[in-house]
């Protein structure tokens, strides 16, 4: 059970289950999903990890704290902290959205880990919250210990060099419904592309953001 993986035992499994509903879910049956809990999760996270990096980095700027925050604090690294805790395996789908490989979809997945830590904050109050978040993170708040947020790089890189924010843009899209790929190009100005390939339009803006970025030497 995903609780026994945090080491935490609700006393109200109906918010665990509601951190698990995807709303293609809830709109079948007539539930709540765990949109609400998402958005409350999502600020408890940005809070957490600011204390941790905080206290970590006491010689740091304010620049380089957000820099390290905006890759902790991603979909992509939240995603794979569902992965570890098995949220996917869990999650309450829809027809269509479990039809259309939405059990392994990162935003789901990312979305569901920032519910669960909102039912958990509901269910335990805030200092067991930053507990299990802090023993979650405690080997990612290395700086290179979590997925690069590439989109995040490039945006900076860009206003930066350019002045100009990145435009993304889909080039093409193949395969049956629940096995999609994208094929995406971002483009900064007319001297700087990338594209990307992936599983998800999240997955393929992040490969193009990556390869425009080999392509200013970072």
């Amino acid at each position: 059970m995903t609780h026994r993986k945090l080491n935490y035992e609700f006393k109200d499994l109906s918010l665990l289950e509601t951190a698990l509903t995807h709303s293609s879910y809830a709109n079948e049956f007539s539930c709540p999903s765990n949109e609400r809990l998402e958005f409350l999760g999502d600020a408890l996270l940005g809070c957490v990890v600011s204390a941790l990096l905080y206290e970590k980095y006491p010689s740091y700027t304010e620049g380089d704290l957000s820099k390290i925050r905006s890759r902790v604090v991603s979909g992509a690294n939240f995603a794979k902290y569902a992965e570890a805790l098995g949220l996917g395996r869990r999650m309450r789908l829809g027809k269509g959205e479990e039809n259309t490989g939405g059990r392994n979809r990162e935003s789901n997945n990312a979305n569901a880990f920032e519910a669960l830590i909102g039912a958990l904050y509901l269910d335990a109050g805030y200092e067991k919250t930053f507990e299990v978040v802090s023993r979650l993170f405690q080997d990612a708040i290395e700086e290179n210990d979590f997925p690069r947020d590439s989109k995040t790089e490039l945006q900076e890189a860009s206003q930066i060099i350019f002045g100009e924010t990145p435009e993304y843009r889909i080039l093409n899209e193949e395969g049956p419904p629940h096995e999609r790929t994208f094929t995406v190009e971002v483009r900064v100005s007319s001297d700087l592309t990338g594209t990307g390939r992936g599983r998800s339009k999240r997955q393929s803006e992040q490969s193009a953001a990556r390869d425009a970025l080999r392509k200013l030497g970072y």
